[in-house]
């Protein structure tokens, strides 16, 4: 069958226009939900048995990575702990913490923020696992984010004198910022995507954060809820942390949650679990 040169030209015509409306009328979908795992230092430890069941010394030396981490979702960017303080980065040899601690920063929090995009006024929410000084020692450069913690935790880091391990100078601004005090677990972006979730027990306000990924899955991120991967299928408790107790019920709470997701685990100190994530600026989805 031959077909006439005008009706050929109007046939053209209306499939060309029919794929220009197909690709003109789907708006841009929002950014997807990522997690990326950020280098926020390093703690070489002069003895492991410090993290042991009662922290017994054993006089085995070890290494703990200290990592951050940044969320983003379609409302804002979260970033959860924010790390060794990035002044260290100007000590090739790291320095000594008041712990006794050698501690390490090679690649700067703003530094890999800056890398994705972001200043530290672009980030929304900050979440604190805890304010121990190797999880709020950038705390001060997010004064424009909201700060999500335990009413328990912020009370118990502030007191006089202040508890081992705590450095007020770290997040001496909490009074400038908009500091959101939590009595449990929260929705974060109230689509259940983002929770934090209450694990007393290394401190007094200690939280943890679960992230329901569409690809990956359920990730849970530690905090100090163990600092090592025996802690965490043994059920180890260090001598210093608040509560026993609370740690181990903590524990079971979180491992049950873990389990009926069929989720991921992700011990923060364990620098296995920091080599197994995707090497920045990848990321899990």
């Amino acid at each position: 069958m031959r077909v006439s040169p005008a009706l050929l030209l109007s046939l053209l015509s209306f499939a060309g226009g029919c794929a220009h409306q197909a690709t003109t009328s789907n708006p841009s979908s929002p950014p997807a939900l990522r997690l990326y795992a950020l280098d926020c230092g390093r703690i070489d430890i002069h003895d492991m048995g410090f993290f042991t069941d009662g922290s017994h010394p054993n006089g085995q030396k070890g290494e703990m990575s200290v990592p951050c981490f940044l969320i983003r979702h379609p409302q804002g960017a979260l970033l959860w702990d924010t790390g060794l303080d990035d002044v260290i980065s100007r000590s090739p040899d790291g320095v000594t913490d008041a712990v006794g601690f050698r501690v390490h920063v090679q690649k700067t929090l703003h530094a890999q923020l800056a890398r994705l995009g972001l200043k530290p006024s672009d980030v929304r929410y900050v979440g604190f696992s805890h304010l121990h000084a190797d999880h709020a020692g950038n705390a001060n450069a997010f004064t424009g984010s909201t700060w999500l913690l335990q009413r328990k935790e912020l009370a118990w880091a502030t007191a006089t004198p202040a508890p081992p391990g705590v450095d007020p100078t770290k997040f001496s601004t909490w009074r400038e910022a908009k500091v959101e005090p939590l009595d449990g677990d929260r929705d974060v972006f109230g689509d259940g995507s983002v929770r934090i979730l209450s694990t007393p027990g290394h401190t007094p306000g200690h939280q943890s954060l679960q992230v329901n990924l569409p690809r990956t899955g359920t990730v849970v991120l530690s905090g100090d809820l163990c600092h090592t991967r025996e802690n965490w299928e043994r059920h180890v408790v260090p001598g210093f942390n608040t509560s026993r107790e609370q740690t181990l019920s903590s524990i079971d709470h979180v491992e049950t949650l873990v389990k009926d997701a069929k989720g991921r685990f992700i011990v923060q100190h364990a620098p296995e679990d920091f080599r197994a994530l995707p090497s920045f600026p990848g990321y899990l989805e």
